[in-house]
């Protein structure tokens, strides 16, 4: 094991992608049972595989950008082991060019998740940690949850939520039983209220509560929105006109590879009215300053 510590030129990247998943893990573990796996697949007409972590390193410093790596523990709700945090740690700090592990930990595993978020910030150097409320089955805003969230604002690292619907169960009978309204961004601004110096990032453009996204990230300034999940072409115009203006300080550029990939997304923000002077920000700026690499 190497604890990692970033090793990024920040000059000369051109980009800081906060979102993106590690779907096989070491002995070809998949990060969620077949079946939704495939279902995942389908829905986003994923462009490429599932890459393993070193492919993806090598997949991010062919375009000279920088990648946020993790997967998410959702053992309780699926009953399917994960991938290990410390794997996905130890392959960023054998890429920390380019990589930038976050962890990821149950929250129904109560105070075992909450050693857990001690241990991998400590022994792994992990910078943030992912959470999928509607797949992890969990309601972020219960106050079950506040000691977990008082270990991530005490160790300093970002809670990345999952926000709005997910292509995770999509078609499936019943959606495969999750409940999309566990990932509402509302439900987040108790966490952000809560715990003040824990910065929040609410992923994906929030559909069908975009709304209420912006209005947690208005009030709540330890709150962040990134623009990973949906082609930038379908971005809802609330969401761009606040990026170009009153949030653009806080918007983060993410693509959700491998179901969409940053070339992808490059291609298409090109369609969208996102300005030209604030994309400096949102591409690399803005992930730099909040995950303090400056």
């Amino acid at each position: 094991m190497t604890r990692y510590e970033p090793a990024l030129d920040i000059e000369a990247i051109q980009a800081i992608d906060m979102h993106v998943h590690i779907e096989i893990g070491e002995h070809g573990h998949g990060s969620l049972p077949p079946d939704l796996a495939e279902a995942a697949a389908k829905y986003f007409s994923a462009e490429i595989g599932r890459p393993d972590l070193d492919s993806v390193a090598s997949y991010y410093r062919e375009r000279n950008m920088a990648a946020v790596v993790f997967s998410v523990d959702s053992e309780t709700a699926l009953d399917h082991p994960p991938i290990l945090s410390e794997e996905v740690a130890d392959g960023a700090a054998r890429n920390n060019d380019v990589l930038i592990p976050f962890g990821s930990v149950d929250p129904n595993k109560g105070a075992a998740a909450v050693d857990r978020v001690r241990y991998l910030v400590e022994e792994y150097g992990v910078r943030g940690f992912k959470f999928h409320p509607t797949v992890q089955g969990f309601d972020p805003s219960d106050t079950a949850w506040f000691p977990l969230y008082g270990a991530l604002q005490d160790a300093g690292v970002v809670a990345l939520f999952h926000t709005g619907q997910t292509g995770i169960g999509a078609g499936m009978p019943g959606g495969r039983g999750f409940r999309l309204a566990l990932s509402n961004p509302m439900l987040l601004d108790t966490v952000a209220a809560e715990f003040p110096e824990l910065q929040i990032i609410m992923a994906h453009p929030s559909v069908p509560w975009q709304d209420e996204a912006l209005s947690v990230a208005t009030h709540k300034h330890n709150t962040w929105i990134d623009l990973s999940g949906w082609s930038p072409k379908y971005f809802p115009a609330e969401l761009v006109r606040a990026a170009n203006s009153y949030l653009k300080n806080r918007v983060l550029f993410g693509s959700d590879f491998p179901l969409l990939t940053p070339d992808r997304w490059m291609r298409d923000v090109e369609q969208t009215a996102l300005k030209p002077e604030v994309m400096p920000g949102i591409m690399k700026e803005n992930a730099v300053r909040l995950l303090g690499l400056g």
